[in-house]
């Protein structure tokens, strides 16, 4: 049994949909752990109706601590998936973990990708740059935002009477379709 680590900062839908796909016997994988740097994020509620572990994390002690390294070596993670995390993985978390750190962004890199490219303000930069396609892009994780090895994407059309909210939508369908069967992919090689 392979044990994951599901890293988010907000309301977890993403989290909320790997644990449903991962929750039946013939699965392999687990998810064994929650981590949040929010004390007041949705994603704790979704961990606590599934009897899920979680640890709230701190911006100091992550970055320039320990990483958490002896909490996740403790419950034997394998894996980190991080679904709507906001903050840079740690050198010493990539070391630790050499490419069994994955992110999905809601976007096709390389574009509208780095630092301040998540949420709405992906949406927002590709609607404003009349863009006529958009997507999903699930990669490994890096020292640099969004630089990591492409594992796969795949795209959706955008109408010239798509919103950043109506995208945003498009997104997180891809998002829900996609990223727990290429989770369960990667972890499975």
């Amino acid at each position: 049994m392979k044990k994951l680590a599901i890293f988010a900062s907000g309301t977890g839908s993403n989290a909320a949909k790997i644990i449903d796909f991962f929750s039946v016997p013939e699965k392999q994988i687990q998810v064994a752990l929650i981590v949040c740097n929010n004390s007041n994020a949705g994603v704790l509620q979704i961990a606590s109706k599934n009897f899920i572990p979680t640890l709230i994390i701190h911006k100091e002690q992550f970055i320039n601590g320990n990483a958490y390294l002896p909490q996740l070596k403790q419950l034997e993670i394998d894996f980190i998936v991080l679904a709507g995390f906001l903050w840079k993985i740690p050198q010493k978390l990539i070391e630790a973990f050499p490419n069994k750190i994955i992110n999905i962004h809601p976007a096709l890199l390389p574009k509208y990708g780095g630092k301040g490219m998540y949420g709405d303000n992906v949406h927002k930069a590709v609607i404003e740059n009349k863009e006529t396609q958009s997507g999903i892009t699930i990669h490994f994780v890096n020292e640099q935002y969004d630089e990591g090895e492409i594992i796969f994407q795949t795209s959706c059309n955008i109408d010239e009477k798509d919103t950043a909210k109506t995208l945003a939508k498009k997104i997180h369908e891809l998002e829900h379709k996609h990223f727990s069967k290429v989770i369960e992919q990667i972890i499975s090689k």
